[in-house]
């Protein structure tokens, strides 16, 4: 694409707080982004008025309404040409008809390749990544000496580290939850829905009770059943962390600045591989996607390949956010900072959250499922069996309206 194509006029307005909805007008930009992103891009909106002339308007809304927003506006003729939005509501976007296939042309092979695959829908990119994350290990340095190397190691390190007498425990994921839970079932071979051949997601072929899955919730189970993993809530576990009363913990890097604040001699490294097969926590990606509805595809094109996909507005991006970059020659950079490196890490042998609509069936019988096997109500099996079931119900009832 090139910069020829998009220069035009000029004007570059930043609408910010207002509420009022805008919509899309040929020959200007209009962008949906969060404070955060609509900083960055109030730059490079200078930067596009003074060397191309074309305007373009940030308006900035809640980063979790853009897309729920997009919904509603842009079939009414309002809404953006441009909007910042999370890849896993890209099912819902997509079969609404809201998303423009995206084309970043050679520069594709700049980006993670996880990242593309999480905005690509029936083998169809929509959107311009700029960050990943995925959960990780924090261990406590002045409570276990070293970095577990293993799952078994972590399970002996842990047991040495839980003193319940002092209200004292070695490792902790929040329970129930699916999504902390998941890397344990994804080592050996558990999956929520198959790849298509189409290089879409199969909703009916779901992995959530494989031999695989069910063997991760069997590990699940015994570190309860040990005493190497107690039974606590996100908010629980990393208050024990923050205070020195939990050597380990397996979340995000969205716990950094407090873990750091809390002063804690940490650190933060990919989930240790099950029985010598790589824990493959879930990956989100946030990312650019261009409004079915836009007046000025094109130009948004051009706006995003020139402009957006940089290694100066990447890392720019970072310095507000930092989530490591999915753009590689900002990620090369930004990965100097070793907890930033580990995100990576565990993002580039992650697997996508998946991102189709019938991914809302599933959360609800997974949790309950890991819930009874943590009170001890179910044997994994069982449990495992029984949410798929539901899971399948579901999912065939709303195929089927």
């Amino acid at each position: 694409m090139k910069r020829l194509a998009v220069a035009l006029v000029l004007l570059a307005l930043v609408v910010a707080g207002t509420g009022q909805v805008l919509a899309s007008e040929e020959g200007t930009l209009l962008i949906w982004a969060d404070e955060i992103r609509s900083k960055v891009l109030a730059g490079i909106s200078e930067d596009f008025e003074a060397e191309f002339g074309v305007p373009v308007r940030i308006q900035e809304l809640p980063f979790t309404d853009i897309a729920n927003n997009l919904a509603v506006a842009a079939p009414a003729g309002e809404g953006p040409d441009i909007l910042v939005t999370a890849h896993d509501g890209l099912g819902k976007l997509v079969a609404n008809g809201l998303l423009e296939p995206m084309d970043l042309g050679a520069k594709a092979k700049e980006f993670v390749p996880t990242a593309l695959e999480a905005w690509t829908y029936d083998g169809v990119l929509y959107g311009l990544p700029y960050a990943t994350e995925a959960i990780g290990l924090y261990y406590n340095k002045d409570l276990v000496d070293h970095a577990p190397t293993s799952f078994a190691d972590l399970e002996s390190l842990a047991k040495k580290a839980t003193d319940r007498a002092k209200g004292s425990y070695g490792f902790a994921l929040p329970i129930p939850d699916p999504y902390h839970t998941f890397p344990l079932m994804s080592a050996l071979g558990g999956y929520v829905f198959r790849p298509s051949d189409n290089g879409g997601l199969n909703p009916l072929d779901i992995g959530l009770n494989n031999a695989g899955a069910v063997q991760g919730v069997a590990l699940f189970d015994r570190l309860i059943e040990e005493g190497a993993m107690p039974v606590l809530d996100y908010s629980t576990m990393t208050g024990l962390f923050t205070t020195g009363k939990l050597a380990m913990m397996q979340t995000g890097p969205w716990e950094l600045g407090n873990v750091r604040k809390a002063g804690i001699n940490y650190g933060f490294v990919p989930i240790p591989p099950v029985a010598g097969h790589p824990a493959r926590p879930f990956v989100g990606v946030q990312g650019f996607a261009i409004s079915s509805f836009s007046k000025n595809k094109l130009l948004a094109q051009a706006f995003l390949n020139e402009y957006v996909a940089t290694k100066e507005t990447m890392l720019a991006l970072f310095e507000q956010d930092p989530r490591p970059p999915a753009y590689l020659p900002a990620l090369e950079e930004a990965r100097k900072d070793p907890d930033v490196a580990t995100v990576a890490r565990a993002a580039a042998d992650g697997i996508p959250m998946p991102a189709i609509r019938q991914m809302d069936a599933v959360w609800t019988a997974w949790g309950d499922a890991l819930q009874l096997v943590a009170n001890q109500e179910l044997e994994p099996q069982q449990a495992m069996d029984d949410a798929v079931a539901q899971i399948r119900r579901t999912i065939e009832e709303s195929m089927s309206q």
